[in-house]
């Protein structure tokens, strides 16, 4: 029986590991389509501006996160692709509250009278249309409101048809974040919790002062769940879940050492996710909008001494030598794929 378990075991691994390679090679030759990763449960994933989300197709159709609201066009040729009808969803489980997974709730709940759930702290934002603590008005960043109708507690088991994932709340990079564990079939829908190479940012003028403790001790707080592969909130799945965990871990080290990484790395980010939301930007006018928002100016003030046209030149200038950001007939675009 030892030795027919253990066979079982290898045999469930080399399959994931098989399904990693053509996750891999569809997404270098072709893009990337749904891929079914468990029993009519899809994955679908998008790029920077959209969070990826996931599709139960089973008896009860079931969304894990609705990436941005401007591609909204874009999620659901991804969902009806897969063979389902938005107005047939019944339940959207969302891993925060931040723009880029929640942006399809309200049209797809309007459609089908969904359910949604949020752990308690997001649907405490949702309720009271707190429009800073999930970021939105603080990035400047289009967001709708919805009913948030089920309040998630950590530890609690959700059921997507016969998968069970164990909700963990994972605070730090949002306020109301949490991945979801399969312990059956040991995986991990990490969100922004945890990314492969590079990790979603600190927004301590939002989350707190202790933001990055708190990113610290989630990441210790799933550390010792049994991984095999690793879905995240952005870029394609991957299975060396220990290795990922070091990355970022070492790089909150990085933050706690000197205060001003976790501004540089924000203000990088923001202003190309803030290219993706414009689309295009005035080459003269960009550093204005800019100056027009809370983020740029307080992550300046707080880290570079209210600097803000030096601060802003570096960063351009290092985009424009890296091919990130290109200027054509006097507008601004990004390289990055939204």
């Amino acid at each position: 029986m030892w030795a027919i378990a253990v066979e079982n075991r290898y045999n469930a691994l080399h399959a994931r590991l098989r399904l990693l390679a053509v996750i891999r090679l569809k997404r270098k030759e072709y893009g990337v389509d749904p891929i079914q990763i468990m029993d009519d449960l899809f994955f679908v994933e998008r790029g920077f501006l959209n969070g990826n989300h996931f599709v139960y197709k089973g008896e009860e159709l079931i969304l894990i996160d609705t990436a941005y609201v401007s591609d909204f066009h874009e999620t659901q040729r991804l969902i009806t692709g897969i063979g389902v009808d938005l107005s047939d969803v019944r339940l959207i489980v969302n891993t925060h509250t931040h723009c880029d997974h929640i942006g399809g709730n309200r049209i797809i709940q309007e459609r089908s009278g969904c359910d949604i759930a949020l752990h308690k702290i997001g649907k405490y934002f949702i309720d009271t249309r707190d429009d800073w603590s999930t970021w939105w008005k603080y990035f400047k960043q289009e967001a709708d409101f919805f009913r948030c109708t089920r309040a998630l507690e950590d530890r609690e088991v959700i059921s997507l048809g016969p998968h069970e994932f164990e909700v963990i709340y994972t605070p730090g990079h949002a306020s109301d974040g949490i991945v979801l564990y399969n312990s059956r079939d040991k995986l991990l829908i990490s969100s922004d919790t945890l990314w492969e190479n590079d990790m979603a940012v600190m927004t301590v003028r939002v989350e707190g002062s202790r933001a990055v403790f708190a990113m610290m001790e989630s990441l210790e707080k799933i550390e010792d769940l049994d991984v095999e592969i690793v879905y995240p909130g952005h870029g394609g799945p991957f299975t060396d879940f220990q290795e990922a965990v070091r990355k970022a871990k070492k790089r909150l080290n990085g933050f706690m050492e000197d205060r001003d990484r976790i501004g540089n790395d924000l203000l990088k980010k923001i202003i190309i996710y803030t290219l993706m939301v414009l689309r295009t930007a005035s080459e003269d006018g960009f550093f204005d909008y800019l100056m027009d928002t809370h983020w740029f100016r307080e992550t300046i003030d707080l880290s570079f001494h209210g600097e803000y046209q030096a601060k802003y030149d570096e960063i351009m200038k290092d985009f424009f030598d890296r091919g990130i950001v290109k200027a054509d007939a006097g507008k601004l675009f990004t390289t990055v794929k939204p």
